[in-house]
């Protein structure tokens, strides 16, 4: 019974919005508290909610107020919540301080590191993933900044949050000594709910066929180095160890937006700076002789 929730885990920000809901008797007030907008704040107690089976908060002519599922819950949050205190304490963190919680789509992170200098990362978390999950987190504000791909699960939601983009050609590439079979279906690489490549191949009639899906790009890269096959990537991003595929049985595929985001109320100095640099860092147009190869 309820085996559909054994593996799931509810994020320590959500627990704390709901406490702060409670104590504030305002969405907006708990926003005000956690540094997040009234969006971010619904979308998390929806989440919540939905793993719950039940509504947690009524409004009233007052503000809002916990119903009796809600009650439950926050009886729990804050157990919750003073057990992820305790922990921080054993790790010498006292000062309720938290790091920079910055999201990358895992095409930037190799370069982003590259850039970095020792204890230039102290006060920063980075997580990455692909850029579904990513945009998510900073929709739920989980993430504070995040640089990612346009995608149409999350870009109604994403618009507000975005400070930055910049339009970068999509090109194949392949490894140097790739050669396909005369008639083969074309065997590509993609990301999860990548659909650049297939909607552009399957518009030109074109046969083709996925050998590898990953949201790993170093393990992906590895594979079209293998000569397993091909991929897509943006053309500013074209790694060394591979070359541009012109082969003429493929099509042009459309250029992808890159976009640099923010959560709503994040106006510190150290926000700032690292919102500079990732500016710097992937939204300055290439050379033009740096996109042929």
């Amino acid at each position: 019974m309820h085996r559909r929730h054994q593996h799931l885990n509810i994020p320590i920000e959500i627990v704390r919005t709901v406490v702060a809901i409670s104590e504030t008797g305002s969405l907006s007030k708990a926003g005000d508290r956690l540094g997040l907008s009234q969006p971010a704040i619904s979308s998390q107690i929806k989440r919540l909610q939905g793993l719950m089976g039940g509504a947690l908060f009524l409004k009233t002519a007052n503000g809002t107020t916990t119903t009796e599922l809600g009650k439950l819950a926050l009886l729990q949050a804050r157990r919750i919540l003073e057990a992820n205190d305790q922990l921080l304490r054993l790790g010498g963190n006292t000062d309720g301080t938290q790091p920079l919680r910055l999201g990358l789509s895992t095409l930037f992170v190799q370069r982003f590191i590259r850039n970095q200098t020792a204890g230039s990362l102290n006060d920063i978390f980075v997580h990455t993933d692909h850029s579904v999950p990513i945009g998510r987190g900073v929709i739920d504000g989980y993430i504070d900044i995040a640089c990612i791909f346009e995608n149409p699960a999350i870009e109604t939601e994403i618009e507000q949050l975005v400070i930055n983009r910049m339009k970068d050609p999509l090109v194949w590439v392949r490894a140097r000594n790739f050669v396909l079979s005369p008639g083969a279906p074309i065997p590509i690489l993609t990301w999860p709910g990548d659909d650049w490549m297939i909607r552009t191949l399957t518009r030109h009639g074109i046969s083709y066929k996925i050998v590898f899906n990953s949201p790993d790009y170093q393990a992906k890269l590895a594979a079209v180095e293998a000569g397993i096959g091909l991929t897509a990537v943006p053309a500013s991003m074209v790694p060394a160890s591979v070359v541009r595929a012109r082969e003429y049985y493929l099509p042009e595929l459309p250029p992808i937006e890159t976009l640099l985001c923010a959560r709503l109320g994040l106006e510190t100095d150290q926000a700032t700076a690292l919102l500079k640099q990732l500016s710097a860092m992937f939204f300055t147009p290439a050379p033009a002789t740096a996109v042929a190869s």
